[in-house]
C-alpha cells in the first residue's frame, strides 16, 4: 500500500503562485510515475501534470502549460505541482496520484492505483 498526502493549498489572488506537495508513505510509491489531476465543483475530473520514474520526463495539460510544472524529489519521497500565474480557472481541489507499474508519464487516471485525499486550491479575482 502506498499512502499519499497532499499539502500546499490554499487562497490566493489571480496572478499568484502555489506549490502544492504530494509525499508518498509506503511502499515504494514515489518511486514510480505519479500525477496531479484537479476537480472543480460540477466538473469531472481533470488531468493537470504527471511526471516519469526518474523525473526526467513529464507531461502537462494544455489548460495549464507554460504555468504548472511538475517535480519530484525521490530522496524525500515527494512530488511536487508549481502552480504560477494562476486564474480563477484554476480553482479545484487539487489530487495527487501514483502508479504502482511503468516508467512513463500519463495522463491516463485509470491508470493509477493509489490517490490523495486533495487539496482545495481556491484562485480569487
Amino acid at each position: 500500500q502506498v499512502q499519499l498526502v497532499e499539502s500546499g493549498g490554499g487562497l490566493v489572488q489571480a496572478g499568484g503562485s502555489l506549490r502544492l506537495s504530494c509525499a508518498a508513505s509506503g511502499r515504494t510509491g514515489s518511486s514510480y510515475p505519479m500525477g496531479w489531476f484537479r476537480q472543480a465543483q460540477g466538473k469531472e475530473r481533470e488531468f493537470v501534470a504527471a511526471i516519469g520514474r526518474t523525473g526526467s520526463s513529464t507531461r502537462i495539460a494544455d489548460s495549464v502549460k507554460g504555468r504548472f510544472a511538475m517535480l519530484r524529489d525521490n530522496a524525500k519521497n515527494t512530488v511536487y505541482l508549481q502552480m504560477n500565474s494562476l486564474i480563477q480557472e484554476d480553482t479545484a481541489v487539487y489530487y495527487c496520484a501514483a502508479r504502482d507499474t511503468g516508467l512513463l508519464p500519463t495522463e491516463s487516471a485509470p491508470s493509477y492505483t493509489y490517490w490523495g485525499q486533495g487539496t482545495q486550491v481556491t484562485v480569487s479575482s
